[in-house]
């Protein structure tokens, strides 16, 4: 084996074993990448003047437009949550399904997806619904694995619905592969992609999700009636509940259709779209009074903590596969998706085999950073739509999160959850949810035009 291939293997091996030991991301993608440069020169497998591009890139990653809606969809998130509409619809919507034999569940669901449109941040979803909703589903005699399992799966609902942060970071990466991996093919032409047509391609998949959630809760319900008891609410008349619907359900829809509704109607960029969220989120948290000086830091400092998490990551993310490039690693992992028996197929089928594994250990944020841009250029080479790839990997490692032992809404939900719930309760109770992921995800492999037939109409 060439040189070039060994350090490029110990290059992507050695980043992976560093953080799993827990060293921090974006240090070690950066810092492992620049000591393998070092020694790649030393050995003369490695050209140190493509470290010259280093500023650039980063120069690149603060002038992107597309990455400035970034902060400004995490303050839109965050200011959601601590406004407390999470609280507000799920007691409304509660009092509205609660007479109904899995209502509680289903008002879960619902509410787990208008904030997946809201807010697009799915640890704060998973653990503000549990905290809000688990106690009253335990209190209404729900099954403790069916709670948990609704729960963890609705929460997860805001990595594939837009605008979801996570959306906007793999179309921006995705949009710069696509138009490379066309011009590598002597395609001149490229078919415009970006962050607007995931979005819509993004919007009949989640939604089909989220109507699969509430298909099998019913059924849940009908055959085992114990296990989703009704839950009823005293002294509410219908008049007051209509009231509390309309006053609860009406801004966060209205907000949501403002910010969707301008990017893909063309009236406004995502970034632009972002800004019109993050104020109308403040104007909402004002009307609804909880918008104090407490609560603006705490906004702004949890939006600066995320940001800066995030773009500090994609810098060393930069640095890594520009290190990993001048290895001559693309060219690798090129020749061996493409020499795979079975073409495409078997390709895709590892790719997403690889991002599943890899959600265990590491954020959507990180694998985008540094899986996507490794195999993408490879699968491109065949003719699919950048739209159903970004649909199918973001799904995909949904799905990952999910999965025990190591999904990350499992250890979300596991820390606000009591004591007398088992984690093997928890494991248990997302294994149908995660069959229905599953399903869906083969239906959108077999049937491709489900994310691609809305960009179509809307955006061409």
């Amino acid at each position: 084996m060439p040189l070039q291939d060994v350090l490029s293997i110990a290059l992507l091996v050695s980043v992976c074993a560093a953080m799993m030991i827990g060293y921090p991301v974006a240090f070690t993608l950066a810092g492992v990448s620049v000591l393998f440069a070092f020694i790649g020169a030393a050995l003369g497998a490695f050209d140190l003047i493509f470290l010259n591009a280093i500023p650039s890139r980063i120069y690149g990653v603060m002038g992107n437009e597309n990455l400035v809606a970034v902060p400004l969809f995490v303050f839109m998130g965050v200011m959601l949550e601590r406004s407390r509409i999470a609280e507000e619809l799920l007691t409304t919507m509660g009092q509205c399904f609660g007479s109904l034999r899995g209502g509680l569940a289903i008002s879960v669901t619902l509410v787990g997806t208008l904030l997946a449109a809201s807010t697009g941040i799915v640890g704060a979803t998973v653990v503000t619904m549990g905290l809000l909703s688990l106690p009253t589903m335990m209190r209404a005699g729900y099954d403790p694995k069916l709670a948990c399992g609704t729960i963890c799966a609705s929460g997860t609902l805001g990595q594939i619905i837009p605008p979801s942060i996570a959306l906007v970071i793999l179309g921006d990466s995705l949009s710069g592969l696509y138009a490379e991996a066309q011009l590598a093919k002597g395609n001149y032409m490229v078919e415009p992609f970006s962050v607007i047509d995931l979005f819509a391609g993004a919007i009949v998949p989640g939604f089909i999700l989220s109507g699969s959630y509430i298909l099998y809760l019913i059924f849940k319900a009908i055959k085992d009636p114990d296990s989703s008891p009704a839950y009823y609410v005293e002294g509410v008349s219908g008049r007051d509940l209509a009231v509390r619907v309309v006053k609860a359900l009406l801004p966060p829809i209205l907000l949501v259709v403002a910010v969707l509704g301008s990017i893909l109607g063309g009236l406004a960029t995502p970034t632009e779209s972002a800004s019109f969220g993050g104020v109308g989120a403040t104007l909402l948290a004002l009307l609804r009074g909880f918008l104090t000086r407490e609560v603006l830091t705490e906004v702004v400092r949890a939006t600066a903590r995320i940001s800066s998490m995030v773009f500090t990551i994609l810098i060393g993310a930069s640095i890594f596969s520009l290190t990993f490039r001048g290895l001559g690693g693309d060219h690798l992992v090129q020749s061996f998706l493409t020499g795979l028996p079975g073409g495409f197929f078997t390709a895709m089928l590892v790719v997403m085999i690889v991002m599943f594994v890899m959600g265990f250990v590491l954020d959507f944020i990180e694998i985008v950073f540094i899986i996507v841009p490794i195999v993408a250029p490879a699968l491109f080479m065949a003719d699919i739509s950048p739209i159903w790839l970004g649909v199918m990997m973001a799904l995909n490692l949904q799905t990952s999160f999910l999965t025990p032992p190591f999904g990350w809404a499992l250890f979300y939900i596991r820390g606000v959850t009591p004591r007398e719930i088992a984690t093997t309760d928890i494991y248990r109770g997302v294994l149908p949810f995660i069959v229905l992921q599953i399903a869906v995800l083969a239906l959108i492999w077999v049937f491709p035009a489900i994310t691609t037939w809305l960009p179509g109409i809307l955006l061409r």
